[in-house]
């Protein structure tokens, strides 16, 4: 088991009802090679494996959900209750097609933020920035607002 001050260390997964797979070793492909620990959990994590994640490695700089059959909303029901229970204390960031249909709406991600959801990402490129920036917020004590990254 590393520490914090060892490495950085994120939790990442795949949302409860998606088995793509691909993606997620991609993405903990890129992370590794920045030089994070990742703690990698497959496909079809639940919200609980998440948590369960997070108070095992309770320095995890972000939880990392990808999502690509369209359905995080309903694979995140359960996110508002761990977030209150403080039991994903860390963001909480989320990509890939977040809803299902080719018309995407602006709606969609407004109820994934009321989820709990700290950041969405469009551009998967952009996740070891959209680390660094969280990582300088919670540094100068700053509180993470929902955000989306193009």
């Amino acid at each position: 088991m590393r520490h914090e001050d060892e490495t950085r260390t994120v939790i990442l997964g795949v949302a409860a009802s998606d088995s793509h797979v691909v993606a997620n070793h991609l993405i903990a492909h890129a992370l590794r090679a920045e030089g994070f620990h990742v703690v990698n959990l497959g496909t079809c994590t639940t919200v609980d494996e998440f948590a369960d994640a997070h108070r095992e490695y309770p320095w995890a700089e972000a939880v990392i959900i990808g999502s690509l059959n369209g359905h995080a909303y309903e694979d995140l029901q359960d996110l508002p209750a761990a977030r209150a229970a403080g039991l994903l204390s860390c963001p909480v960031v989320l990509g890939g097609n977040l809803s299902v249909g080719s018309r995407k709406d602006t709606g969609d991600i407004d109820r994934l933020y009321a989820l709990g959801v700290d950041v969405i990402l469009a551009d998967p490129d952009r996740l070891p920035a959209t680390l660094d920036a969280l990582r300088e917020r919670r540094n100068a004590g700053s509180v993470v607002t929902p955000t989306t990254v193009s």
